[in-house]
This record gives structure tokens, sequence and C-alpha cells, in this order.
């Protein structure tokens, strides 16, 4: 009876994951979220821990198939690997991603024996497992769930905790559903917590986290739509670097003038002669923020974003793409990977004491595409007055990847209360403001600039003092809680 109660569940857990995407952008259905994460957490209330376990691992399974299935596009369209070894790859990205949610309620289970403690501890298990996704073997946080509530009530809780805190105050609406759904005697806890948790959204929502630290600066945001079929390709070297040059020389009138990851797909010392001085004197006065990869004295290379106007400066990236920009474990997966004829990149990693850049009058903290998906590198620059992010999204193509990757560009800039320039090279280019909005963005995928303003902010929100360590120890407070009334 006990199996035949695990296949029947097994249906809706998958179903429910297979939901989660549609709470992301580009569909922004964010009360979808609670609504499918509850389903999980009901039919583990009655389920055995490796029961639970599966429950979410086919939670997982939908969730991560139906949200990160770009990962295709990329490695074959862009990344030349074989149909059946792209394929394979995404199928094992899926199937790794799919344990943590299994993990967060096999953990629920073991720790909360009665319905009461298992939705306590759930909260607090799924939360501690989301945390370690996003720190496991380089971490990956993709579709994080409090991504997902961004442009709700929920979302205002990101200055005081992260996007951790915001999920962790997701999924307890969603085990308060799980707890309505059994319909309890004792119904006014989860009910409050319905009504409590958005109406303190809705009253946080109301602070200032931040103060303007300076006038407007007036930027120009260059999207040069190089396809990334030609984008590395000798022949259409010059054929990039004259557009590029061209957008600069119409962005007159702005204080900073900023170019895409790897937007010159050259070191600096393989440039035609004079080509950096004609930017610098086609900018007019503007300040010039490139993506380009350097290379040290010692012969290591590095994804940066360099500022070709006095007072200079170099940003290096510093969280790498595994099996993009550099192959952990290479001695002993290297020679699969050539197998699978996996493309692999060399890069360096950039040091950890990096300062902010010194443009137009105010402090910029820059980071390089993939890099804005890890909130606890980003507040390394939060004493920062603006943020910059220059990315490469051309690897995604027409997929649901972009508007994902914009939604995590925003999430920053709430947590941290700064507003983004986010420059890339086929779109989505946008400016966010200080709250997480898009003040203005671009059409993806055509040769264009951004034209618009940022306030440069003062001022650190206590996610930006304190990072995700108060959201994890309340997580560990849950898991207490819920192993002393694990009986009862």
């Amino acid at each position: 009876m006990t199996g035949l109660r695990g296949r029947v569940g097994a249906v809706p857990a998958l179903v429910a994951g297979s939901m989660m995407p549609l709470a992301f952008a580009p569909f922004n259905l964010w009360f979808l979220a609670p609504l499918a994460l509850a389903v999980p957490l009901r039919l583990a209330l009655a389920a055995t821990p490796r029961q639970a376990a599966l429950y979410g691992y086919l939670f997982g399974l939908g969730w991560f198939a139906g949200g990160v299935h770009w990962i295709y596009v990329s490695c074959h369209r862009y990344g030349n690997m074989d149909a059946p070894s792209a394929a394979l790859a995404t199928a094992v990205l899926v199937a790794y991603l799919a344990l943590f949610p299994a993990l967060g309620l096999l953990l629920a289970r073991r720790l909360g024996r009665s319905r009461a403690a298992f939705l306590l501890a759930a909260p607090g298990t799924f939360g501690l497992a989301e945390w370690l996704r996003g720190w496991l073997l380089t971490g990956f946080p993709w579709l994080a769930p409090g991504y997902s509530q961004i442009d709700s009530p929920l979302g205002a809780y990101a200055p005081l905790g992260g996007v951790a805190g915001v999920g962790l105050v997701l999924l307890a609406v969603a085990a308060a559903l799980a707890w309505l759904s059994t319909w309890p005697r004792r119904r006014w806890p989860a009910l409050a917590a319905l009504v409590l948790l958005p109406a303190g959204g809705v009253l946080v929502d109301r602070l200032d986290w931040s103060e303007p630290a300076g006038p407007a600066l007036e930027l120009a945001l260059l999207q040069g739509n190089v396809e990334q079929q030609i984008k590395w390709d000798p022949a259409h070297f010059e054929q990039t670097l004259a557009r590029y040059l061209d957008l600069t020389r119409a962005a007159d009138g702005a204080d900073v003038i900023i170019w895409p990851e790897n937007a010159i797909p050259a070191l600096p010392g393989q440039l035609p002669a004079g080509y950096l001085e004609t930017v610098r004197a086609a900018a007019a006065g503007a300040a010039v923020l490139v993506g380009i990869p350097t290379e040290d004295p010692d012969g290591r290379y590095y994804n940066a974003v360099l500022q070709l106007t006095p007072p200079g400066g170099e940003y290096r990236k510093r969280h790498l793409v595994p099996f993009g920009e550099y192959v952990p474990f290479k001695r002993q997966v290297g020679p699969v990977l050539d197998l699978l004829a996996v493309p692999m990149s060399d890069f360096s990693t950039g040091g950890a004491g990096q300062v902010p850049l010194q443009v137009a009058g105010s402090s910029v903290a820059a980071s390089v595409c993939y890099e804005i998906l890890f909130p606890r590198e980003m507040r390394a620059g939060a004493a920062a007055q603006w943020l910059v992010n220059v990315s490469n999204d051309a690897w995604f193509g027409d997929s649901i990847a972009p508007p994902q990757h914009l939604q995590i560009a925003r999430m920053r800039a709430r947590e941290l209360a700064r507003p983004i320039a986010r420059a890339t090279n086929t779109g989505i280019t946008a400016l966010i403001d200080a709250r997480g909005r898009v003040a203005t963005q671009v059409a993806p995928f055509s040769v264009t600039t951004l034209r618009g303003h940022i306030v440069p902010q003062r001022g650190l929100t206590p996610f930006a003092r304190y990072g995700e360590a108060p959201v994890i120890a309340l997580c560990l407070v849950l898991c207490g809680v819920a192993w002393r009334r694990r009986g009862s």
C-alpha cells in the first residue's frame, strides 16, 4: 500500500515541478511558486523519508528540465557539441540539480516525524539545500526559488536576507498552504503566515535602503549583436571592431560608455596599432568601460573589464564558468571531455581583493556575466555606488535564459540597493534601478545603444552588511525546533 501511495504521488510531484519555471521570467507568474512548492510538501506529509526524497527529486526534475533546458542550446548550437553529447550534458545537469529538493525533503522528513514538525523543518531544510546548491562544485543557483518573487510582495525582503531570505519566506508560505490543505483543526498559525508574511513585505517595501551619492550619470550601453558563430572568427574581427567604434562615436553626450563582455575578441596587444587611442578620442571625454580578455606578465588570461580612460583600472572576473571558462579537476575529467568534444577555455580567476573602479566621479563594482548569479560575491562590491554587469548572452540564443539572467541581475540590485547597468552583446541590455526595477531596456538581437540615467547610491542594506548568515542561522533554528517537536 505504501508503494502504491508513493507511485500515485509521483505524478503530482512531477507536474508541480513542471509548473515552477512559469513563476520565473519570462512568464513571471510568481503566484505559481508557492502553489507548486506546496505540492511536494503536502505529499511528503504522509510519506516515509525515502518517499519524501522521491517526491522532491521528481519535483526537481520537472523544475529544472523545464527551467534550464537552454543548456542544450548553449552546448550544441554554440558550443559545437554534437546533439547526443549536448543532450547528455543537459540531462546530467538536470539530474544533479534535482538532488537538492530531494535532499531538502529527506532531511525535513527525518527531522519532523509529525506533520507540524515536518512543515516547520521543511522551509529550513529546503533553504539549506538551496544554499548548498549555490556553493557545492562552485555552485549553480540558477532558478533559486526567491527569484520568482522579485515582483511580488515577498520580494521586498531581498534587502534583509537576499534571494535566500526571499526563498525562505516563500517556502514558509508554501508550508502554510500545505498545512491548510489537510483541513487541520488549528488553522490560525498557517492563516496568520499567509496574511502577515506578504503584509510584512508591503511594509518593508516602504523603506529606503540607500540615498543618492551624487548627480545622475548619463550612460550609453552598447549592444553590438555580434553572432556567437562569428564572434571569434578572424575573418570578422575588423568588422566587430568597426561596429563598436561606430557605436562609440554615436554615443555623444554620455558620461559613461559601456561595451559588453568580450566585445573586443582579442588581447589588447593583438589589436591594430592605435585602435584603443581612436576609441578614446571617439568617446569625446566620456569614460569608457570595455569587456576584453587580458593577460598578465605570467601568461595568465582573464575575462576582464578594462577602463580605457583616466584614471584607468581593470576588473578581472572572479567566478568562472566551469567547463566553459576553465576545467575543474582537469587531469581527471579532461580525457572524458575530449571524448565528448566539449569546447574548453583556460581563463584564470581574478583576485578576491579587487577594488571598485573610479568612473566619472563615482565608484563602480564590475562583474562579468555568470558571476552576477552569486550574491555573496556581489556583496564584495556593496560599498560601490553603482554596479556594472557585462555579459554575452548570445550563448543562450533566443531561449528563456536571457530573461532569467536579467531577473537575477534585478535581484542583485534589490539586495544591495544599487542601480545596475547591464551591457550585453545580444540582449537583454538594461538599466535597473536601486529597487530592482527595469528602468529601460532595448530590444534583443539588434545593433543598438541604450541611453539612460542612473543615480549613484550610498548606504548599506542589512544583506550587504551581513550576507546570508542570518538566513542560514534561521534555517538551522527551524530545524532545531522541529527536531525538538518531532514527535508532537
